[in-house]
């Protein structure tokens, strides 16, 4: 098993001491975060952020906006932390409901603030291979397969799924030359008939299609490592990519729950320091 606690415990540590290193200077590092309406399971994410900002040392202001807001007043909450010299990270929460555009109000963000790493412009320095916030779950991915010391340089790695917040970015990352990554990477999809056999070669192979159950044993190279990283939910329960039996083949497979859930979460910190460092230096 290949469980994500311990990777986000070392990662969180680190977040925890670079906390200390700026409050000792004066400076509290702050991450803002942004919710519109009142779907449940966003709301838990938000309590879950909080929560961890302030046993990290973070202050966490937050906005709530109601479900009938309007793109303005949506861009008029982002606006308001851009310009707070005091909030070094901003996250929107999404989803945001359907009448409001998600792109537009990311765009309209300060990408040095971006702890999502999603903002076109850092989206941009990733493909360019530029300084700068990552996407979490990629990032915690390449964290998680560093952590537990799988090599990854030079092996062949398949990701099914081919969307902007995990499987492009992570394609991104895993090619990059450096000893975590420099992989050669095929990103399948299911609009592709034969993609079980692309899956079925892997070396690597990363779940990222948000189709429950899609990876069943026959799907998987014996020996091989699994990392499920995309999932549904049906109210509150966690519908993985990768179904449980998988484990009987894999030489090495992340759990159920608890896999890149935790590392996706520690790199939201570590980009929000990140950024606090990077003001704080500016100011």
């Amino acid at each position: 098993m290949l469980p994500g606690k311990p990777v986000a415990e070392s990662i969180l540590k680190d977040v925890s001491e670079r906390v200390s290193a700026l409050r000792a200077r004066g400076v509290v590092p702050s991450l803002a975060t942004i919710l519109v309406g009142d779907d449940d399971a966003s709301a838990g994410y938000i309590r879950i952020k909080q929560r961890q900002a302030a046993e990290l040392g973070f202050e966490s202001p937050h906005t709530h906006l109601p479900a009938d807001s309007t793109q303005d007043d949506l861009l008029g909450a982002i606006t308001a932390y851009n310009t707070d010299k005091n909030v070094h990270g901003l996250l929107v929460q999404y989803p945001i409901p359907g009448h409001l555009d998600y792109d537009a109000a990311l765009a309209a963000m300060d990408p040095d603030k971006d702890v999502d790493g999603m903002h076109p412009l850092n989206m941009g320095r990733l493909a360019l291979g530029l300084p700068g916030p990552l996407p979490c779950t990629p990032a915690g991915i390449e964290a998680l397969l560093a952590y537990y010391d799988i090599p990854v340089a030079g092996r062949e790695v398949v990701i099914l799924g081919r969307g902007a917040t995990l499987g492009r970015p992570l394609a991104l990352l895993l090619s990059q030359k450096r000893p975590t990554a420099n992989a050669a990477v095929t990103v399948v999809h299911t609009g592709v008939p034969d993609w079980p056999r692309y899956t079925q070669r892997a070396d690597i192979l990363i779940a990222a299609a948000g189709v429950p159950g899609i990876i069943q044993p026959e799907h998987v190279r014996p020996g091989s490592v699994v990392v499920g990283g995309g999932v549904r939910y049906e109210g509150r329960r966690l519908l993985p990519d990768v179904d449980e039996s998988v484990e009987q083949v894999a030489g090495a497979i992340t759990p159920r729950v608890g896999g890149v859930g935790p590392t996706t979460v520690a790199m939201l910190f570590r980009n929000a320091i990140s950024a606090a460092e990077r003001q704080t230096a500016r100011a």
